[in-house]
């Protein structure tokens, strides 16, 4: 990263400009994360719904993503799962159906046409989303016994999921206009926005945990006594430690590249001669960036919240299938890796296996080696060894999946790596209930969208101040 470049476009007039927009966005979503849907007494209904997400795992972490929409029963609180689930299902019938396929080559125009389908999707499954979260919301709310929601009408309902559909494309149109503005992907970094302001209340829990000297405080070589509760000390040190080598890790993933040299011969035409040059293409070691873990992450929520409203049917014959796919598919405590329990490891095994999967199925989309080889040859260009058309097309593609495998393996086992974090603490320490897992996607997520926002914040200071140069 130039900072240098990218302080001195700080001055520039459009670039405030997009900065200013950016910045205006993400305090509108954080504005509308509070904003409670009308459906009951809001005091008393954040109330009940805090003592249920933090109850399980499954909404603790579905908290997280919404940036806290869930404990505040907001309007925005489906986010942008209908966009992502619709994302993919597009992106799935674009490799499928070759009218699709043709149209996405088509240019601009065609992938205008596919972007706005995927918004058409999007509004049918967040109308379907908002009608699950409020009856799921309902039915365990009543489970336990309070009477907030009994007695809901149904024209109440119908205002209830018109706002939180509202809420989510509102927030599907936010994401759009940030990615416009050419500085990171706006859906990256509206999740990116609300899993930074669960920060504070973390680092809050966190220093209460470590201040509490009830159980005795920490004795320097018995010279001298801090005030801190002794093994949350030496835990903290460690967390920040792994914490620190892991973002090294993360960052140089996902800065590695593979550089491939280009010639482009020399052309003669008339008195004029042009050609004869050298380029390069840089191939990421990981292209797909963090959709990977983002689709992998939505994709993982699905089974735990198919159970989640099969359970609240109350219907004795999904009972047992509603009651394994909440235990399957949300985040395992740590006592719950015994050699017996081998329900436990589904879910970390299943999130190691999809972000392969993901990281394959977004490159293929974002890294065209077909269309590569076309405009190479067209431009006269070929990679030194390897003739131009379709040995460039297999070469391309041989060089992407060998460092696909690699990113990929890499990505997925700093993905479950907060998984055996969180065992050792429970077998070595004895703490549970730590949240690494919860914790370290996060952390997954919010690096990755860091680096391709300054990546492209980079790009467009270069662009901005190229007449200083």
């Amino acid at each position: 990263m130039n900072w240098k470049t990218i302080f001195q476009s700080l001055k520039n007039r459009d670039m405030q400009k997009r900065l200013y927009i950016l910045l205006g966005i993400i305090v509108a979503y954080r504005f509308m994360a509070h904003i409670p849907v009308p459906l009951a007494e809001p005091t008393q209904l954040k109330q009940v719904i805090n003592s249920v997400v933090s109850s399980t795992d499954f909404g603790g972490f579905l908290n997280l993503l919404s940036g806290g929409a869930l404990a505040s029963f907001s309007i925005v609180l489906v986010g942008m799962s209908p966009f992502i689930t619709a994302s993919i299902i597009s992106q799935l019938l674009t490799k499928a159906i070759p009218k699709l396929e043709e149209l996405h080559k088509d240019g601009e125009s065609g992938r205008r046409k596919i972007n706005q389908w995927t918004r058409m999707i999007a509004v049918p499954l967040a109308i379907v989303q908002s009608i699950a979260f409020i009856y799921i919301l309902r039915q365990t709310v009543l489970a336990g016994n309070t009477t907030v929601l009994a007695n809901s009408t149904p024209m109440e309902w119908v205002v209830a999921v018109t706002a939180m559909t509202a809420g989510s494309i509102l927030l599907m149109w936010l994401g759009e206009l940030m990615t416009e503005q050419g500085i990171g992907n706006g859906i990256s970094l509206i999740i990116f926005a609300g899993i930074i302001s669960q920060l504070p209340a973390t680092l809050a829990s966190l220093g209460t945990a470590l201040f509490d000297t009830s159980k005795g405080a920490l004795n320097v070589f018995g010279w001298f006594t801090i005030p801190v509760n002794p093994l949350m000390f030496w835990v903290s040190i460690g967390l920040a430690v792994v914490s620190l080598a892991v973002l090294y890790i993360l960052v140089k993933v996902n800065e590695a590249q593979r550089v491939i040299t280009v010639n482009y011969a020399k052309r003669v035409h008339g008195n004029s001669s042009y050609g004869g040059i050298k380029s390069i293409l840089p191939v990421k070691l990981i292209a797909a960036g963090v959709i990977p873990v983002i689709f992998a992450v939505a994709f993982l929520s699905l089974p735990a919240f198919l159970g989640q409203v099969l359970k609240a049917t109350g219907n004795q014959a999904y009972h047992d299938l509603a009651a394994n796919l909440i235990l399957w598919f949300q985040a395992p405590q740590p006592g719950a890796f015994t050699g017996t329990a081998l329900e436990a490891f589904i879910y970390p095994v299943t999130y190691f296996i999809l972000v392969i999967i993901f990281t394959y199925f977004y490159t293929g989309i974002v890294f065209n080696a077909n269309e590569i080889a076309e405009n190479l040859q067209k431009q006269g260009g070929f990679i030194e060894g390897v003739r131009p058309g379709n040995s460039t097309e297999v070469y391309l593609t041989r060089t992407v999946n060998r460092l696909i495998l690699f990113g990929s393996l890499v990505l997925g086992i700093i993905a479950v790596m907060p998984f055996a974090a969180e065992y050792l603490l429970y077998n070595i320490a004895g703490i549970s209930n730590t949240k690494l897992s919860i914790g370290g996607t996060g952390l997954l997520i919010v690096v990755s969208v860091a680096l391709e926002a300054l990546r492209q914040l980079n790009s467009r200071a270069l662009m901005v101040t190229y007449d200083d140069y």
